[in-house]
This record gives C-alpha cells, sequence and structure tokens, in this order.
C-alpha cells in the first residue's frame, strides 16, 4: 500500500528518487496521513495542504543541514513521517509519543519548537545570522501560513530580515487563496522565470550599473516592481527587500521543485509565495477544513459523523452562550476575538450579533489594546483568549489595560492542562502572572454554572476582570437561565471535616472534594484568586492543623502563592501546603494522566496530604 514511503527513513533517501516518483510518493504519503490521523487524532487538514511543499523542501535542501523553520506547526506531520518518524506517528500526541508540533528534543530535523503562530521568520533570520557569523554555508527557509502573516511579529522579521540582507528563504504557504488554472500556469512560469540566474544577475548588474545615475535607477527599479506588480501581490514584501516569488501551486511538484532549485542559490532575503489547499486530496476535509482542522478519533471512509457535537457542553460552550445572552441585554457589550472564532466559542455570538463581533486576526497584542481603547468610549469589551495567548499580550494587559482601570473582561479559556496540544499551548501560568497585575480582579470557576455567574459578575465590574476556565468539560452541575452577581472576594465553604482544610481553585473542586471524603477534610471553594477571601483564610486556618492549596496552574507565585503571603501578612504560623503545577513543563499526554503525574488527581491528593500530616505528627 505504501511502497514508496516504506522506503523512506530520512530526507536523505527522499533524495535518492527520481522526480517522476515524488507524485506517486506524494499520494502515498497522503493516504498515510488520512489513515494515521483518523486512529490517533490530530491535525489534519493543514497537513494535507503542505504535502508536497514538504516533499519539495527536503528533494531541494540538505536537511538537517539546511534549517526548515516550520511556524506553528500545523503542518508538520509530513515532515516527521519523512524524517524518520512514520512508526512512531501511531502514538502521536500521547503519553510518551511524540509531539504534536515541532521540536528540537525530539528530532535533529525539528529545528526550532513552535507552537504559537508568527515565530518562525524570526528565528530563522537568527539561524540565517549565526551560520553567518561562524562562516558556515547553511540555507535557512520559514515556512509560515497566511494566518500567521496578519501578525506583527512576522513583519517586524520581515523588516528586520530585509535590513540585514540575510540569505534566506521565507515560504508564505497561502491556503485562503485561490486561482484558476490559467492564472497558475503562468505564475509557474514567471516564478521560475524570476527566480533564475540570468534575471536576477541581469537586475543586479543592471543595479550596479545604474547607481550611478540615480534618477534613471530609481526608474528602473519602479518600473521592474510595477511589471512584476501586474502579475503578483509581491509590492509589499518588495517594499521589506525581499525579492517575491509567486504566487505558485503549492500543489504542483514540477513548478514546486524547479523554483525552489533557483532560489536555494539566490543570495539575499527571498520570498516565495505558494497557493495550497486545505484538505488537498481527502474530500471531506476539503469540504470542511475548519471541522478537519484538529479531529479526534474517527472513520476515515465516513468521515467525523455528525461533527462535533453531543454530549454536556464544554466549558467554551458555556461561555459563548453567556456572551449572547449578556449581549442582548446589554448593547454595550463586544466580543473580541484573536483568529479563534471556532476554538473560543464565537460561532453563535458571529451570526447573532455580527457588528459586535471582531476578530482581529492571529495579534493577541492588538486584541487587547484594541479592547482598551473600545472601553476609552463606553464599551464593555469580552476578550475571549486562551490563557497560553495572553502572554503575548502582557504588555498591552498591564499598561493598556490594567493602568488606566478600564472594565475589560478576559475569558481565559485552556487554563490549566490541555492534554494533546502538550507545552506550547498549556495555561499553566494566568493565574501567577494575573494576580500580580493591581486593579486585575481574578475568578476560577468550579462548574458550569458558576463559569456562567462569574462571567456576568466580571461584566458587571468596573474594572479589567479575567475568568479562567479549562479546556473540555466540567462536572455537569445544572445550568441556571438566571444570571446573578456572585459576592466580589468571597468564597465558600463546601464541606466540613477536621483537621484539614482544603482550598480549592476552579477546576481543582473535584478532585478535592472527592479527596476529603477519604480524609474527612474541610474544602472551600475559593471561588476569586484575586481579591482574595482572607477572612475565611483566617477562619480556616484556626479551626484546623494543616491547610492545602489546590490549583491547576503553576505552584510558584500561583493561588497558593497569595495564600501563604496572607497567612505571613495576618502573623499565621498554620501550616501551608501547596499543590499545583511543577516548575517544569508538563509534556503532551490524555490529561487525566498528565494531571495524576503531577498528583492532581483524587489519589494524589489524598497522598499528599497524609504524608503531610504524617511529618506534622512526629
Amino acid at each position: 500500500m505504501y511502497d514508496l514511503l516504506n522506503t523512506i527513513s530520512c530526507p536523505a533517501e527522499l533524495r535518492k528518487l527520481e522526480r517522476r516518483q515524488l507524485k506517486q510518493l506524494a499520494d502515498e504519503l497522503r493516504e498515510f496521513l488520512v489513515e494515521s490521523v483518523s486512529k490517533t487524532g490530530g491535525h489534519l487538514a493543514s497537513n494535507l495542504g503542505s504535502i508536497e511543499l514538504t516533499i519539495a523542501l527536503h528533494y531541494v535542501y540538505n536537511t538537517p543541514e539546511d534549517r526548515l523553520v516550520w511556524d506553528v506547526g500545523h503542518q508538520s506531520y509530513p515532515h516527521k513521517i519523512l524524517t524518520g518518524r512514520r512508526e512512531a506517528m501511531s502514538r502521536l500526541r500521547m503519553k510518551d509519543g511524540i509531539a504534536g508540533f515541532p521540536k528540537r528534543e525530539e528530532s535533529e530535523y525539528d529545528t526550532f519548537g513552535v507552537g504559537h503562530s508568527s515565530t518562525s521568520i524570526s528565528a530563522a533570520l537568527g539561524m540565517a545570522v549565526g551560520a553567518k557569523l561562524k562562516g558556515e554555508d547553511r540555507k535557512t527557509v520559514a515556512i509560515i501560513g497566511d494566518g500567521a502573516m496578519t501578525a506583527g511579529m512576522a513583519f517586524e522579521a520581515l523588516n528586520n530580515a530585509g535590513a540585514m540582507d540575510a540569505n534566506m528563504l521565507v515560504i508564505l504557504n497561502d491556503n485562503e487563496m485561490s486561482i484558476s488554472p490559467n492564472v497558475g500556469a503562468l505564475n509557474n512560469y514567471l516564478a521560475k522565470l524570476i527566480s533564475g540566474k540570468f534575471f536576477n544577475s541581469v537586475r543586479k548588474g543592471g543595479s550596479k550599473l545604474l547607481e550611478a545615475v540615480p534618477p534613471v535607477h530609481e526608474f528602473v527599479r519602479r518600473a521592474e516592481e510595477h511589471t512584476k506588480g501586474m502579475f503578483t501581490p509581491g509590492t509589499l514584501f518588495e517594499e521589506f527587500g525581499f525579492n517575491y516569488i509567486g504566487p505558485i501551486d503549492g500543489h504542483d511538484l514540477d513548478g514546486l521543485i524547479p523554483t525552489l532549485q533557483n532560489l536555494k542559490n539566490l543570495e539575499g532575503p527571498q520570498f516565495l509565495h505558494i497557493v495550497t489547499r486545505k484538505g488537498q486530496g481527502y474530500k471531506l476535509a476539503e469540504n470542511d477544513p475548519v471541522l478537519y482542522h484538529g479531529v479526534s478519533k474517527f472513520d476515515k471512509e465516513n468521515g467525523i459523523a455528525g461533527g462535533k457535537t453531543g454530549g454536556k457542553p464544554t466549558y467554551t460552550q458555556i461561555f459563548g452562550d453567556w456572551l449572547c445572552d449578556m449581549a442582548s441585554q446589554d448593547s454595550r457589550l463586544v466580543g473580541i476575538t484573536p483568529a479563534m472564532r471556532e476554538g473560543s466559542g464565537l460561532v453563535r455570538f458571529e451570526k447573532e450579533h455580527p457588528d459586535r463581533y471582531f476578530d482581529v486576526g492571529i495579534a493577541e497584542q492588538h486584541a487587547v489594546t484594541y479592547a482598551a481603547g473600545l472601553a476609552c468610549e463606553g464599551m464593555k469589551p469580552v476578550v475571549a483568549i486562551y490563557s497560553t495567548f495572553l502572554q503575548r499580550a502582557y504588555d498591552q494587559l498591564i499598561h493598556d489595560v490594567a493602568l488606566q482601570n478600564l472594565p475589560v473582561v478576559f475569558a481565559i479559556d485552556r487554563a490549566g492542562l490541555v492534554g494533546a496540544d502538550g507545552p506550547t499551548h498549556a495555561g499553566a501560568f494566568d493565574i501567577a502572572y494575573l494576580r500580580c497585575i493591581p486593579n486585575m480582579m481574578v475568578m476560577t470557576p468550579s462548574d458550569e454554572n458558576e463559569c456562567r455567574q462569574m462571567l456576568y459578575t466580571a461584566f458587571q465590574q468596573d474594572c479589567p476582570t479575567a475568568v479562567r476556565y479549562p479546556r473540555g468539560t466540567g462536572p455537569g452541575v445544572e445550568l441556571q437561565s438566571t444570571m446573578t452577581t456572585l459576592p466580589v472576594g468571597k468564597g465558600e465553604i463546601r464541606r466540613r471535616g477536621r483537621r484539614v482544610a482544603i482550598l480549592a481553585f476552579g477546576s481543582m473542586m473535584t478532585p478535592s472534594l472527592a479527596a476529603a471524603d477519604q480524609l474527612d477534610a474541610t474544602v472551600a471553594n475559593m471561588r476569586f484568586v484575586k481579591p482574595l477571601d482572607k477572612t475565611l483564610i483566617k477562619q480556616l486556618a484556626t479551626e484546623h492543623d494543616l491547610l492545602v492549596s489546590v490549583e491547576e496552574g503553576c505552584i510558584m507565585g500561583g493561588a497558593g502563592s497569595a495564600i501563604a503571603e496572607a497567612l505571613y501578612q495576618a502573623g499565621i504560623a498554620t501550616p501551608l501546603l501547596q499543590l499545583g503545577l511543577p516548575d517544569s513543563y508538563v509534556e503532551h499526554g490524555d490529561p487525566a494522566l498528565l494531571l495524576a503525574g503531577c498528583g492532581l488527581n483524587t489519589e494524589g491528593i489524598v497522598n499528599r496530604i497524609q504524608a503531610r500530616l504524617a511529618a506534622l505528627d512526629q
């Protein structure tokens, strides 16, 4: 079934193939990818769209000596398969299996660890300059998607690379634009022509000759620019100092390979624009690339049955429904997302309130400051953002929102561990990096209904607020259609017990209650990280021998640290055991297994508490 693919265990073997064999290899690789991901889950549509590009890159470039830097990594599965990890795909994104993104520790072919978007050009530029400083003749290629190109960091890197005249290639993998066969054929021809040695030698030689006559030199430069502009949209990238080639068909190996071979030998910053199709070659994914972007296990013949629906609502869905309900009550509400409409649960909101829905692209910094500007004009912005992506807008959060005490609500999804996506997407640090900011209010819902009520509470405040909630579903409590404001800065006791008081934050309420049943411990639902319920903490400290904080966030600087600070300030010496995520990156895998490995399941909480009690009793 995979006669040719089975012979490829590294790119060196790929480069021994004849050009005519590469189409068969692409077909086999595409079939293998669908079969493999249907059994493990993962990112599918984007990987199907990058197969020919991946083959062409490893065929033309001497990897791993030449560096390939994949942006985000959603399109890196073909790269993994061709670089010796075909068999390992059976444990993709599983505990102790290979990661879903390029990872330096995993393979010498993974030159840069990625997961967040728009980093590839900056990293590739650093590698290109590093090779130059060491006197090494090495090629560097950054592969970036059209979505990732919307981020400011990508343009900052383009601007720097053009000014440095670095020897590097940037490939824009554009899977939104469509080109007709005729235009595609013409652009393939032009790309080969413009990237060829003759054109570039004439251009460079003529440029040097005309430098002595500045007005004529400028006229010729503009004439060339506009001539190319008749066929290509590359003027913007030319202004950054890049030699722009394209757009060409990214699925046409006969066009890709000669163009890459030409570009490989050119000096200075080069820019190749290719057009691909998400889901290419698998009709179900072609017809619905959003549904097939990130998939769970599915039947490859019948596809994903009924879409991603069914079961109890996720926290993301609860947020999306609350946003629509709240928008119907208050016309000041606006919803903002940095290119995560589906992931953050804003599909319904966009349909019902299109004038108040804003997708700003992959531009987290802009999203936060844009929200601040809206708040200045009396609007009530709600920024729907993943915990790991809010890290990218930390200065804007402090300087543009909190410093001015603007009423922006941050609905922080994927708080805590995220399972298969691993450490690049885990929301491990938001409690620590939010609670230290003046004017911020930080809430941690313990169940679905509390999440809805906390979002409503946040919206009523006249200051920056954050509600952090985990990926997936909660314990399954009934949702109340009515919305009420919770008492700010107040927790509640959920269970009364002896000796030990467990102070649980957010998702840790469920395992804490189960642990308390075994230990006959008191359990408090703390609800607020900031303002912290210091009165409740003092009460519990005086009534118990041991306090235990439990959070699905980093221990260092987290909610437990806030409790320790409160105890110290009050002069209370009651021992405190802090449970949370360790001072290390938690790798990918099944969420339940990962939490157990961190001691944040029922058994782990019980064992840690019993060990501390035993130490106290000695």
